[in-house]
């Protein structure tokens, strides 16, 4: 038995943080699926950027689709939901078989959203309308802007992975609104399965502050977060409000770990893997990650349900410098600003490779 199947059986689901045609089209995802343990994936603008830009799997899509007059984010979002459709269907088995709680798949609003709530309620809206699948999420930001919309779209139906948290705060504000729109549904005497997860940033935490403290300290600061939110994550699910909630049918929104490839060569490459292993919570783990662990990973513990000794690790750095709070908020930013880049760069990649299309066709 790999270490994924290990993990897999201790409780934790793994998601792959990827999504390609190829994947698709070569059977390596099914491959995954049925080798590795994984039963669900993430995706993201940067993402796809990679896929479409650096493969030839979308040309002929990218081609019929601009005979077609469609252009910008309407094609993107065709080529996206066509992939993660078949995902979907891909994943549907596990989905059935744990009552919806596994089998998910994800795709991001635009970026361009992340400061507009209306805008974020109804791209969200729209996009769960057009993939009608039951297993798949919708992701939206933990912006300050994000949160409401949380709230609305859970209150609406539309199952929703919350991205681009990277702190205790970040998740219990997300918790929040989760819950005050099960709270919502369950006064308007609708049902409160609802499904939702969310995902805490973790490695880079490590990569902010890699050059700005002791040796001792680096590769280290992602995971202390990682305990102080699990902790949190936990306390929630034991107390009275949630617990009503559960009792009236609503099921748990689940904690994510996301950003678990190791960024530091000199670090092991499944560091984060083998250091977040909880039951009832998921790992995205992008596809060389996975490959490392499969390989080689170990599960040898679980995370404390206190927190263990995140307390004293914060407090390091905290005497180092590092101050916590103004680095997730700074961290929050820089996530918003790089998917909105890769979203504006995707975009110009598929206005790119239409136009190129097009006269090689003319020619």
């Amino acid at each position: 038995m790999n270490a994924t199947q290990q993990l897999h059986d201790f409780g934790q689901s793994i998601w792959l943080d990827n999504i390609t045609r190829g994947l698709l089209t070569s059977g390596t995802l099914s491959g995954y699926i049925r080798e590795f343990a994984v039963t669900g994936l993430t995706s993201n603008p940067t993402i796809f950027d990679h896929a479409i830009n650096n493969s030839d799997f979308y040309d002929e899509a990218v081609y019929k689709k601009t005979l077609e007059g469609k252009s910008g984010e309407a094609l993107f979002f065709e080529l996206a939901l066509e992939d993660l459709i078949r995902a979907a269907d891909l994943f549907r088995p596990i989905y059935d078989a744990t009552g919806g709680v596994d089998g998910w798949v994800s795709l991001e609003v635009s970026p361009l959203l992340a400061a507009d709530t209306a805008g974020t309620i109804k791209a969200a809206a729209l996009l769960h309308e057009r993939a009608q699948r039951p297993n798949f999420f919708i992701k939206i930001p933990g912006t300050h802007a994000g949160i409401p919309a949380i709230e609305e779209s859970i209150f609406a139906g539309v199952p929703v992975n919350v991205t681009l948290l990277f702190s205790r705060e970040h998740y219990i504000a997300a918790a929040e609104a989760y819950i005050r729109g099960i709270e919502r549904r369950i006064a308007g005497g609708l049902d409160p399965k609802v499904a939702s997860v969310a995902s805490i940033f973790v490695s880079r935490w490590d990569v902010a502050i890699k050059d700005k403290v002791p040796a001792t300290l680096r590769n280290r600061l992602g995971i202390a977060i990682a305990m102080r939110t699990y902790k949190a994550y936990r306390e929630l699910l034991a107390s009275k409000r949630w617990q009503e909630l559960f009792a009236a049918g609503a099921r748990p929104q689940l904690l994510l770990w996301a950003s678990t490839g190791t960024k530091d060569p000199a670090a092991s490459d499944t560091l984060y893997i083998e250091a977040l292993a909880a039951p009832e919570t998921i790992n995205t783990i992008p596809e060389n990650t996975l490959l490392a662990f499969a390989d080689h990973g170990k599960v040898t513990g679980t995370l404390a349900l206190d927190g263990g000794n995140a307390e004293t690790l914060l407090a390091e750095y905290t005497s180092a410098g590092v101050d916590n709070a103004a680095l997730a908020a700074e961290l929050q930013r820089e996530g918003t600003a790089a998917f909105a880049k890769s979203w504006r760069d995707l975009v110009y990649c598929i206005a790119s490779k239409s136009e190129v299309l097009i006269k090689a066709n003319q020619a």
